[in-house]
């Protein structure tokens, strides 16, 4: 395993170097990435972030994302760019299964394998690791690895803070999640006073909505919402065909689950929607409960105790159905 004495050494001197981060991108993942991306550059080193999936236009806003490379658009000059890259940045995820065909295109490159990363159980394919399961976000993470273990919070410019505050804001819902600590806090003056203009980017994130996604909005809330009292449990399902009739895109589905955890008395909340050839579930849960326990035991996935996803090869009916079964087990945690 690298050392950071070996690593900053490395990026002493200019280096062809590629970012990545997970499928469908959410403001963490590409928080961090433009945040080292716009901090890489004021060192002349060579970077490209590349993006295995597309993401919301709501994130499209971010100082360096008009230089961002989507995989699914750009495969051969992606892989070109893996292949002779000297340095991989893996930031907000600890799994190669999560840049989906990308992942083997990183484990084969000769360059230098660097996770940052704060999900639980990283798989051993990186060749320096800063990781911390208790940091709020990815984004947290890499102002950590600027300003403290590389030491250069003076190239935490106006660019740099507004990603990475971007990136902590919508990890830690604005910061309310139990992660978010008075250091959190002390990392987010910092970067408000480097020049993230922290109002703003409130509104470009959650104040730039289409009036499609309202209407879908109230659309799940209104009809598609279902309350399972006796297991302090809220449902909202979607289908494919309900997501093409408003015309849904990516980022629209972001943060529907909330509404559903938002509900007095409610403490698991599950999104459970059709794609084209899977279903995929977002949960999210209050207090103790272990939502990622679920994810990974049932559904082919994991995250964090209290926001995680996964997926599942039945239809819509039966996901809904198995998650359904799945609640008696943990009904002692859920009422408790």
């Amino acid at each position: 395993m690298l050392d950071t004495a070996a690593l900053s050494k490395l990026l002493n001197q200019p280096q062809k170097i590629v970012i990545t981060t997970h499928h469908k991108p959410d403001g963490d993942a590409m928080g961090s990435s433009l945040g080292l991306y716009n901090y890489l550059i004021q060192l002349g080193h060579h970077t490209q972030v590349i993006a295995p999936s597309d993401y919301p236009e709501f994130l499209a806003w971010m100082p360096g994302n008009e230089e961002v490379m989507i995989y699914t658009e750009n495969a051969e000059r992606s892989a070109q760019l893996i292949a002779s890259a000297d340095i991989i940045f893996c930031l907000d995820f600890n799994n190669l299964t999560r840049i989906n065909e990308m992942g083997e295109l990183v484990r084969q490159s000769g360059a230098v394998k660097v996770m940052i990363d704060h999900h639980l159980e990283p798989e051993d394919f990186d060749d320096y690791r800063y990781w911390d399961i208790n940091a709020c976000a990815a984004a947290q993470l890499v102002y950590s690895f600027i300003a403290e273990e590389l030491q250069r919070p003076d190239l935490i410019n106006a660019d740099v803070a507004t990603c990475l505050y971007t990136g902590i804001m919508t990890d830690s819902a604005s910061f309310r999640l139990p992660k978010t600590t008075a250091a959190v806090h002390r990392i987010v003056a910092h970067l408000i006073e480097a020049g993230a203009v922290n109002w703003h980017i409130h509104e470009l994130v959650y104040s730039n909505s289409s009036e499609n996604r309202l209407r879908f909005l109230g659309h799940c809330l209104a009809n598609k919402l279902e309350i399972l009292h006796e297991y302090n449990t809220a449902i909202i399902s979607v289908t494919r065909a309900e997501m093409q009739q408003y015309d849904t895109i990516t980022g629209d589905t972001e943060g529907i689950v909330n509404y559903a955890l938002g509900i007095s008395g409610i403490k698991l909340a599950a999104f459970i929607v059709e794609r084209t050839d899977l279903v995929k579930l977002s949960l999210r849960s209050k207090g103790e409960f272990p939502a990622n326990e679920i994810c990974k035991k049932y559904f082919k996935g994991g995250g964090h105790r209290n926001a995680s996803g996964g997926q599942s090869d039945l239809s819509l009916e039966e996901t809904i159905e198995k998650f359904k079964q799945i609640l008696p087990e943990y009904k002692t945690l859920l009422i408790q």
